[in-house]
């Protein structure tokens, strides 16, 4: 386990109680865990910006029925297959299908992946959530 620096931070008391509001309602059990995880959030929101490999997830909302959507999605991912960890693929209703995509590589790369996706006529909705192969976190 790496050592321990202590640190001592300023706050105006509203904005303190707000963070003590924060940590208590997420769960917490200090305000030490809290803001090591904001410092760990904004590591990994600065390394979608660089050519860092990143681990994210892709979910797309598209209705099937859509002519040749299918396909298209599928012909997408297997065109970048070396960045396609898995997919899961379920039925919402009749019509509206979502996928999930795992995928991994450089950030850029995973950024255009997910816009050609959601790109494509009949996808309804689409997401991105990176985050960090965890290589840079400890």
């Amino acid at each position: 386990m790496s050592e321990l620096v202590r640190l001592s931070i300023s706050l105006e008391e509203s904005l303190c109680e707000k963070l003590e509001k924060l940590v208590k309602d997420s769960g917490y059990v200090n305000r030490s865990e809290y803001i090591r995880d904001m410092i760990r959030n904004r590591i990994v929101e600065s390394q979608w910006d660089e050519a860092s490999e990143v681990v994210a997830t892709i979910t797309l909302v598209y209705n099937h029925a859509q002519r040749e959507l299918s396909e298209k999605l599928t012909d997408i991912q297997h065109k970048s297959h070396h960045h396609v960890l898995a997919s899961t693929h379920i039925h919402l209703s009749h019509e509206i299908c979502a996928e999930m995509i795992m995928v991994k590589g450089e950030a850029s790369g995973i950024r255009a992946l997910a816009d050609c996706l959601r790109s494509q006529k009949g996808v309804l909705h689409s997401g991105l959530t990176m985050s960090s192969t965890g290589s840079n976190l400890h």
